[in-house]
C-alpha cells in the first residue's frame, strides 16, 4: 500500500484534486482510501445512538456496521500519523490519498495556488506541486491545476513502481 499526502494552504483546492483523482485511479484498476485531517472539531457519533452511548460508556473504540458500510469512531492518544491510520485501517488497499498532514513522514504532492499563497506549505517528502506557479522547487515534477491526468499518470508511477 502506498501513501500520499495532498497538502496545500487553505482554499488551494486540495479536497477539489483529490475528487477528479479518484474516479480515473478506480478507473486505472487501482482500490484507493482517503483519510482527511482538519483541526476542527467535527461530531462523529450521533448522541444517544448505541455507539455514542458505549463510547461514553468507556469504549475506546466503537464500530457501527451496516450491510453496506461501517463507521468507526475511537480515541486517538498518539499523534495523528497517517503512515499508521494507513497501515491500521487500510492495509486492503493499493493507494492511500491523505489530505493536509503536511508535517507527516510520508510522500506529499502540494496544490500551490498563486491566488492563495505562494509560498510552498511544504518542503520534506515532497513528490511534485500541482501549482500555477513556476519558479518553486523547479527541480520537482510541475503539473498545471488542471492537468488531472498528468497527476494521475504521476501517482500511478509512484503506486506501481
Amino acid at each position: 500500500m502506498k501513501l500520499i499526502s495532498i497538502v496545500g494552504h487553505s482554499g488551494s483546492g486540495k479536497t477539489t484534486l483529490i475528487e477528479k483523482l479518484l474516479p480515473l485511479l478506480n478507473a486505472a484498476g487501482l482500490k484507493v482510501a482517503t483519510i482527511k485531517h482538519t483541526h476542527h472539531r467535527v461530531p462523529l457519533d450521533t448522541p444517544g445512538k448505541d455507539s455514542w452511548r458505549f463510547k461514553q460508556a468507556g469504549a475506546v473504540a466503537s464500530m457501527l456496521v451496516t450491510p453496506q458500510a461501517l463507521q468507526l469512531v475511537a480515541d486517538m492518544s498518539a499523534p495523528h500519523d497517517p503512515v499508521l491510520l494507513a497501515q491500521r485501517y487500510f492495509s486492503d488497499v493499493d493507494l492511500v490519498l491523505a489530505e493536509s498532514f503536511s508535517q507527516a513522514d510520508c510522500s506529499k504532492i502540494e496544490v500551490l495556488r498563486a491566488a492563495c499563497f505562494t509560498a510552498p506549505r511544504s518542503s520534506e517528502g515532497l513528490i511534485a506541486l500541482v501549482t500555477d506557479v513556476a519558479a518553486v522547487h523547479a527541480h520537482l515534477p510541475h503539473f498545471a491545476l488542471d492537468d488531472v491526468d498528468g497527476i494521475v499518470k504521476f501517482i500511478l508511477s509512484q503506486v506501481r513502481g
